[in-house]
This record gives C-alpha cells, sequence and structure tokens, in this order.
C-alpha cells in the first residue's frame, strides 16, 4: 500500500514537471532548423577541448558533421584563450581574488565563402578567491572553472548561431 502510494506521488510529481516545460538543459529538441543541420568545423587544432565540446553539443542538437565539400555551413572557431590577472591583494601583497577569461572567436560561412554571420569574439569572465596556502586546490579549481566556462562559451555560440538561423527562417 505504502509503495503504491509512492509510486503514484513520484508519477504525479513527473507529469506536473512535464507539464510545467521543465526539461534538463541540452536535453530539448534541437535549436537549428533542418537546413543547418550538415556542418563543418574548421578550426587550427580539431582536438582541442573547445573543438571537441563544439562538436558534440552541436551534434546533440541535430548537427551532423560532413565534409567539407558537403556542408552547408562551415563554422570557423579560433583558439581559446585563457587569462588569469589579479583583482585584489590581501595584507601580505599577495592576490586575494583573481579574474578568469576565456575567450575565441567564431564565423559562420556559406560553401562559397560568404560570411553568414560576421567574425565574432565571444568571452566568459568568472571571479575566484585566493588561498595562497592551498596551492594544490587552487590550481584544481582553475581547471574546473575552465572547464564549465569553455562549456557556457560553446553555449554562447549555439545560441548566436540558433538566433541567427531562426531569424533568417
Amino acid at each position: 500500500m505504502l509503495l503504491a502510494r509512492h509510486i503514484i506521488f513520484t508519477l504525479g510529481l513527473l507529469s506536473l514537471l512535464s507539464a510545467c516545460g521543465f526539461q534538463l538543459r541540452g536535453s530539448g529538441g534541437s535549436a537549428l532548423p533542418e537546413s543547418w543541420y550538415d556542418m563543418y568545423l574548421v578550426t587550427g587544432n580539431p582536438n582541442s577541448e573547445l573543438s571537441r565540446e563544439i562538436e558534440s553539443s552541436l551534434a546533440a542538437n541535430g548537427v551532423n558533421w560532413v565534409a567539407q565539400k558537403k556542408a552547408n555551413y562551415l563554422i570557423k572557431v579560433g583558439a581559446e584563450s585563457f587569462t588569469q590577472r589579479n583583482l585584489s591583494l590581501n595584507a601580505q601583497a599577495r592576490a586575494a581574488d583573481f579574474e578568469l577569461t576565456l575567450s575565441t572567436y567564431f564565423t559562420v560561412v556559406d560553401p562559397q565563402g560568404k560570411e553568414i554571420i560576421e567574425k565574432s569574439q565571444l568571452s566568459v569572465l568568472r571571479q575566484m578567491e585566493n588561498d595562497p596556502r592551498n596551492v594544490v586546490g587552487k590550481a584544481e579549481e582553475t581547471r574546473i572553472l575552465r572547464s564549465e566556462m569553455r562549456s557556457e562559451l560553446v553555449r554562447k555560440i549555439i545560441r548566436r548561431i540558433a538566433f541567427f538561423a531562426a531569424s533568417t527562417q
């Protein structure tokens, strides 16, 4: 009896969540029109983490990565640039806060080489407190933040492409 109530409660909760439009980030339908499904990625380093994340995120949105000659659009992505600068100093004249910046540029061109989306630079900023006594922990925190920033940068690229693609339909 208690198990049956628990199952009914869980099913009711799930139906309420789906009725309100809830869905996990990145699990929805394609953000791109069908004419944008065949793409080719042009990058200086195809094995970089940024390139791999762009490929997997767009593939999750229905994009087929095809040969350059068969592609409807080419996405050109520059190398990612990561900078870290001091924001403030503590009493011992050591960095107390850092500003982390991850940026890249991208453009979208058609097979004839005409720029569809002009070259744009995208950046993601984060602030991080520094503990000079925990160097290893801060290095790991920086690595994790950089990975999160890269994911946000990829989402920004996808949103720009999706917005442009939707506006041309």
